[in-house]
């Protein structure tokens, strides 16, 4: 077959048999076989084929015409109130939204940004000193030197077991969502902020004191052990080597984590903690749409402020680091 490239507009073309087909189906057949991601996509292909059975999903729950209607009188309901039946006009919708926020919105907002910065500083004082406890090469019988007198196994075993003990409490604090710390603490403490501050602090505290540990771990060892050689003790070690080696890196999982407090505060609200969470069960219960929508919207802007501040905090401890 013919492939002048006159013949075809300046193109070649490549038929099935030609010698230039060939060529292209061997290097095809000697390609790179990455077999661990065509596993991995069947499995999670697998997956979703056995999460749609065992969860007994069904398209009609989506599109069946009831849905389609209460989709609809959902989009009527979602207008403000005064402009519901009504032409929309933007000042109306700009001073119903007003009334909301001067009632509910900004008080709501401001308990729930006061929530996140209590509970993240109690869980950064808390972390911050559990972590050391935690740390495998400073709590040991020699931390960062070798001793010529090995330990006894009884005073081995009792180091190993402070830290065992530390990071054993770093997961039940971290396994038990913020959410159910939450309301056990509303049954005992009453639907007031501290459940949702003390959950918040909880739950981060065994975030924050297993990531700190770690970090505590893969330190150098050189400059330690130089301070453990002069005399320093355990303490000394941990105030004047550690921190200031790690409070970079703490600093960045510290706001982080406050992010993540901004968005949780906001639903530990709807356990009956006054917060946005709270303002907008509320708003629910009572069949406010509109009214719970707008507040929604106001707890969204919160949280991507929060974003911003703590990129914005990440980003000026990298450089300065």
């Amino acid at each position: 077959m013919s492939t002048d490239p006159k013949d075809t507009g300046g193109s070649t073309t490549t038929a099935p048999g030609s010698t230039r087909w060939q060529q292209i189906t061997t290097l095809r057949r000697q390609r790179p076989r990455r077999r661990f991601a065509t596993r991995s996509l069947a499995l999670l292909l697998a997956l979703l084929v056995g999460a749609w059975f065992v969860g007994n999903f069904h398209l009609d729950d989506l599109i069946a015409t009831k849905r389609i209607e209460n989709l609809r009188r959902f989009a009527n309901e979602v207008t403000p109130y005064p402009l519901q039946g009504q032409p929309f006009d933007l000042g109306t919708a700009l001073t119903w939204a007003h009334e909301i926020m001067m009632e509910k919105g900004w008080s709501g907002a401001g308990k729930t940004l006061a929530i996140s910065v209590l509970a993240i500083v109690l869980a950064g004082l808390f972390s911050s000193t559990l972590s050391f406890f935690g740390t495998r090469t400073l709590v040991s019988p020699e931390p960062f030197i070798t001793s010529l007198r090995p330990p006894s196994k009884i005073r081995a075993a009792g180091w190993r077991a402070v830290v065992g003990f530390t990071r054993a409490t770093f997961v039940v604090a971290r396994s038990i969502p913020a959410y159910l710390w939450a309301f056990l603490l509303v049954s005992m403490l009453g639907p007031t902020a501290w459940p949702a501050v003390l959950a918040l602090a909880l739950h981060n505290t065994g975030i924050l004191g297993k990531l700190t540990a770690e970090v505590n771990e893969n330190l150098d060892a050189k400059p330690l052990a130089a301070l453990r050689g002069m005399g320093a003790s355990r303490s000394q070690i941990a105030l004047f080597g550690m921190i200031p080696l790690t409070l970079p890196r703490f600093l960045l999982f510290f706001f982080y984590r406050w992010e993540t407090c901004v968005r949780q505060a906001t639903v530990l609200g709807m356990l009956g903690i006054v917060s946005l969470g709270f303002w907008i069960q509320d708003a629910r219960a009572r069949n406010y749409y509109d009214e719970m929508v707008l507040l929604i919207l106001a707890s969204v802007v919160l949280v991507l402020v929060g974003d911003v501040v703590s990129i914005a905090m990440r980003e000026l401890i990298r450089r300065r680091s």
